[in-house]
């Protein structure tokens, strides 16, 4: 097998293939979304406080509702789920660029459907994980988790470049209406599946023991559960950069939105680069060791960031801090569902949903309110200090768990009892 071959494995399954191109493209227009979004709030309020208070208002209810949706990813079927959160998404986009293009839009309303998309993603993130095994197996379940993860970031950089332009050429609500279109190819694409008939999982359990067990398996399983913290902190301290973006484009380096798209690709250019990497690996041996290097680059990087004052060396050290988070999301990612058995991924990964989304509306929120009382560099610089030292305790810690994490992930390699 050749080197591309085997990056690429995962898309000799039809529906993995048909799933991976629709992402590429609704993906492109989320990104624009996300971008044109900040902006406008940015240049509606002029407030950094309001920039991650939009962020929290979007992002807490996937820490709030994360468990009911694993327990439902776990009980019905994921592809149907996904198809419906598309949907969802997709008159949500067309709301908001009706609202914006026709004038009327306000902070206010923002907010509320930034709150309803974070809704709508609480059920979405648990059931899309979850449905990567179902459109592959297990075997090339690394390497789908991977390519899934490198469709996002292409999209990461596409997109906010993309964006930079319409933004500022003829506003934001174009591209909200792009990004509505976007979800037509993801829905067809979805449509297009050959997945067979779920049957419905036995109910005799109530929904709050089904979450409950979900959760006492992360919490019992010591590399779940230091992944999980790492993750955790890494959204809470570390990813809020992003909400301050604006900040740094226009009053920082002076680059106006043009400046605020290419700030987001590159970011997304070095993720990418470590998706693609992480596509390369035919196995999980050594990914554990990754982890908290890569936490440690994240960390160091970002504070280098925070201080710079020069557009093109903030803009290359922010691929490099791209690259390193996304090393350590996607290792993270593939370790834990590699430990997992099948009847409990959903929930577990609604416990992973909550740590890497749930976690980042609080940050972005204190973010927020500290980039208005300290500056947004000391902001950044200071979750950037906290990453570093949580890197720290992991490396510390991963000698004592490689064993359990070695055990676990041989036990869902085994072939089933017949």
């Amino acid at each position: 097998m050749s080197r591309f071959q085997s990056t690429t494995r995962a898309l000799k399954h039809r529906n993995f293939r048909l799933f991976f191109i629709a992402q590429i493209i609704s993906l492109i227009g989320t990104w624009m979304q996300t971008v044109a979004q900040s902006w406008l709030v940015y240049r509606l309020t002029g407030s950094s406080a309001l920039l991650g208070s939009v962020n929290f208002a979007g992002q807490i209810p996937v820490f709030l509702l994360s468990p009911v949706g694993g327990v439902i990813a776990d009980r019905y079927s994921r592809h149907r789920i996904v198809i419906a959160t598309q949907c969802f998404s997709m008159l949500l986009a067309m709301i908001l660029a009706g609202l914006t293009l026709s004038g009327y839009i306000t902070v206010w309303e923002i907010f509320v459907l930034s709150a309803l998309l974070g809704i709508v993603n609480a059920f979405d993130v648990p059931a899309r994980q979850a449905f990567l095994v179902d459109m592959t197996n297990r075997e090339d379940l690394i390497n789908a988790i991977a390519l899934n993860s490198s469709a996002f970031n292409g999209a990461r950089i596409a997109g906010p470049a993309v964006a930079g332009i319409p933004v500022a050429l003829v506003g934001e609500g174009w591209c909200f209406f792009t990004n509505a279109v976007s979800y037509i190819a993801v829905i067809a694409g979805l449509l297009m599946m050959q997945i067979p008939p779920m049957k419905p999982r036995p109910t005799e359990v109530s929904a709050v023991r089904h979450v409950r067990e979900g959760f006492r398996f992360v919490a019992r399983t010591a590399p779940s559960r230091a992944l999980m913290l790492l993750i955790g902190l890494a959204s809470l301290a570390g990813l809020p950069y992003t909400v301050l973006m604006p900040i740094f484009a226009d009053r920082i380096l002076n680059a106006g939105p043009e400046g605020l798209g290419i700030l987001m690709g590159v970011s997304g250019a070095g993720a990418l680069a470590g998706a693609l990497i992480l596509a390369s690996r035919e196995h999980v041996r050594g990914l554990g060791r990754w982890v908290p290097i890569a936490a440690g680059a994240f960390s160091a990087t970002l504070v280098a960031f925070a201080y710079s004052r020069w557009f093109w060396l903030s803009a290359v050290l922010l691929a490099v801090a791209g690259f390193s988070a996304m090393i350590q999301m996607g290792s993270s990612n593939t370790l834990i569902q590699s430990m997992t058995p099948d009847h409990l991924r959903g929930r577990v990964l609604s416990a992973y949903s909550m740590m890497l989304l749930g976690m980042a509306p609080i940050g972005a929120l204190l973010a927020g309110i500290l980039a208005e009382h300290i500056g947004a560099p000391a902001t950044v610089a200071a979750g950037a200090i906290a990453c570093g030292i949580g890197a720290g305790w992991f490396a510390k810690y991963l000698p004592g768990i490689r064993k359990e994490a070695r055990e676990l992930i041989l036990a869902q390699s085994a072939p089933p009892e017949s």
